[in-house]
C-alpha cells in the first residue's frame, strides 16, 4: 500500500502513519463496530460550502442516524443548535483531547471513556497536533479523520481529495449509517 502525503509537508509524522480510508464504507463499518464513538467538529465544517450544502449538515446527519455524540468548538455550537442538534459539549479540542488521554475519565454521560474519535472541520495544524498527542497518550483510542486532507497521526484518514470527492465520501458515510442524503 502506498503512503499518502500529509497536506502539511513541513512536519514529519514518524514511522507510524494513518491507514488510508480509500473506501468510505470502511469508515462506516468502523463506526458501527465502535462501542462508544464521539465526533468532534470545528469551524471549517461550517465555513466550507460544498455543492449540496456544508460539512456541518453531514455532521448532523451522522450524529442523528449513528447516535454519535458531538463535541463542538464554541464557534460551531450555535450552528449545530440552529440545525436542530444539541452538542453533548461545547469546548476546545485541546481540552477535550486531554480528557481522552485520561483512562479514568467516564465521558460526558458517565458511561466510560470513548473508544473511537471522529474529527471533522478542525484547522489542519490543530488536528495534526491533537492527533499526534492522542496517538502517543491514548493508544487504545481509534481516531478517524473525516476531513478532506490526509492526517498522518490519525489511526485512519481519508486521503487528500477534491471538494467533490470529499463530499461524496461524507455522503457515503451518512448513507451507510442509515441516513438520507
Amino acid at each position: 500500500m502506498a503512503l499518502a502525503e500529509p497536506w502539511q509537508r513541513a512536519e514529519t509524522a514518524g514511522p507510524l502513519r494513518a491507514m488510508l480510508l480509500v473506501k468510505p464504507d470502511v469508515a462506516v463499518a468502523m463506526i458501527k463496530k465502535s462501542r462508544r464513538p464521539v465526533l468532534v467538529v470545528g469551524k471549517s465544517a461550517v465555513d466550507v460550502v460544498l455543492s449540496s450544502g456544508r460539512p456541518i449538515d453531514y455532521v448532523v446527519q451522522m450524529a442523528k442516524v449513528g447516535g454519535i455524540p458531538v463535541v463542538a468548538a464554541a464557534t460551531v455550537a450555535k450552528t449545530l443548535i440552529e440545525l436542530g442538534h444539541q452538542p453533548v459539549a461545547m469546548m476546545g479540542i485541546v481540552d477535550f483531547a486531554n480528557r481522552l488521554t485520561d483512562p479514568a475519565w467516564k465521558g460526558f454521560d458517565g458511561q466510560g471513556n470513548y473508544d473511537t474519535l471522529l474529527i471533522l472541520g478542525l484547522p489542519y495544524y490543530v488536528g495534526w497536533l491533537v492527533l499526534s498527542g492522542l496517538k502517543h497518550f491514548a493508544p487504545d483510542l481509534t481516531t478517524l479523520s473525516l476531513d478532506r486532507y490526509y492526517q498522518p497521526h490519525a489511526s485512519w484518514s481519508l486521503p487528500n481529495t477534491s471538494d467533490k470527492d470529499w463530499e461524496e465520501n461524507l455522503r457515503v458515510i451518512v448513507k451507510g449509517l442509515g441516513g438520507k442524503v
